[in-house]
């Protein structure tokens, strides 16, 4: 039987999550202009997104069999708190010393561990906050806080570095972080802890991990939404400067009309999350549909930079509209077929195969960038990521329908 979706751990984890999300939209928009300007230099900012990225891939998976054997309300709460101690000092600093740019990207690669073990306590813990039968609106729910958040915040963020400066910023961020984590302190959840009589060993942490991996060698419908993630974000991730580019070089383009890709986007992934929250798409269909919608998606792509700047932005719209339905119903798939006690360690993998998956695409498609027309580079990335959903989805069609079929009848794991 389906329950309501709006239980009161359900409306913490949201207000957690909004709060966390504001803090980190500002915070970060104000870091990345405030290092430019003490170093002017395009470099010097890059190394610190490349920093960033660092931890992503070797912490979750450090982590995740801590995170299956513990509570993972306590991560998440003691992430926030970290972080929010973090960002009070930063902006304390700034206050009071100059700014020193190895001081930053220290503390910066601190925030990226942290930040890559709340997402990971985040992602766990989620499934178990949403009533049984509302995994969908759950999700769609969740996939809006970001984007609205992000809209919103953007202009006022601008504002606020002007009139306040970074160090006031830095210390609203680290209000909210705290913030976030006295509202998750309220979240009531019965997380059994994995009972073992042997001290934890290097061993067992071994253990853990080939268990995982075990699995998701079984789980071939799994492992292939993961790999076909994988290549299409990391095309996705990879080609965005290629964007920036065409705009800055084209005739009759700017960054301006560049900019309007995000309302478009934006405009288009709410209205899919409402479709989402409003439908509920028989688990029969989803396969088809998310296909379907790859497909649409990945050709948007390839023709993108060849359209009038009109239909480039009903390109943007459209595929906003579509990615949403389609990350929605997989996340909520995904995320009730994974047996509770193996979620953080198989997240982990995922996370990590993300990361790698943006860093190669960003290589190879920045490479493509020196050599190529910028509107081949993005038809190029379109065409990967059309192969890998043929290879990955279609090829192993049976395995991957299984995902979404079970999506209801896995449940009792938890």
């Amino acid at each position: 039987m389906t329950q309501k979706l709006w239980t009161k751990n359900y409306i913490l984890i949201t207000m957690a999550s909004a709060l966390g999300s504001a803090g980190a939209i500002a915070g970060g928009f104000a870091l990345s202009f405030f290092v430019f300007d003490e170093t002017g230099s395009t470099l010097a900012s890059a190394f610190v997104a490349f920093i960033q990225l660092i931890p992503y891939t070797f912490v979750p998976i450090l982590v995740s069999p801590f995170m299956d054997r513990l509570p993972r309300k306590s991560f998440l709460i003691a992430g926030d708190i970290i972080n929010g101690v973090l960002y009070a000092a930063m902006g304390a600093w700034l206050f009071f010393f100059e700014f020193t740019y190895a001081g930053y990207l220290g503390i910066s690669f601190l925030l990226a561990c942290l930040g890559s073990i709340d997402e990971l306590a985040f992602t766990s813990l989620y499934p178990d906050l949403i009533p049984h039968g509302a995994e969908q609106k759950g999700y769609a729910v969740s996939s809006m806080i970001y984007p609205v958040l992000r809209v919103i915040l953007m202009p006022l963020a601008g504002i606020l570095l002007d009139t306040l400066g970074v160090s006031l910023l830095l210390l609203g961020q680290s209000v909210l972080s705290l913030a976030a984590a006295i509202t998750e302190s309220f979240i009531r959840v019965d997380e059994r802890q994995r009972k073992h009589q042997d001290v934890y060993s290097l061993r067992a942490w071994g253990q853990d991990i080939q268990k995982a991996f075990r699995y998701l060698k079984k789980e071939r419908g799994m492992l292939s939404m993961y790999e076909y993630m994988a290549v299409t974000n990391g095309v996705g991730r990879g080609y965005a400067p290629i964007l920036v580019a065409f705009f800055r070089t084209a005739p009759g383009l700017s960054a301006a009309m560049y900019s309007f890709f995000s309302v478009v986007e934006f405009a288009g992934r709410t209205l899919g999350s409402t479709v989402q929250y409003r439908i509920n798409i028989p688990n029969k269909k989803k396969y088809g549909f998310a296909f379907l919608v790859y497909q649409v998606y990945d050709f948007m792509d390839m023709c993108l930079l060849w359209l009038p700047y009109p239909l480039m932005l009903a390109n943007r719209g459209i595929c906003g509209f579509l990615g949403s339905n389609s990350a929605i119903m997989r996340e909520s798939a995904v995320q009730r077929y994974i047996p509770s006690e193996l979620r953080a360690r198989v997240n982990a993998f995922n996370n990590v195969l993300m990361t790698v998956g943006a860093s190669f695409f960003a290589l190879l498609i920045g490479f493509l960038g020196e050599v190529l027309d910028y509107r081949w580079c993005v038809t190029i990335s379109g065409a990967i990521s059309v192969l890998a959903s043929w290879l990955l989805i279609w090829g192993r069609r049976k395995d991957v329908r299984k995902v979404y079929e079970a999506e209801t009848q896995t449940d009792g794991t938890d």
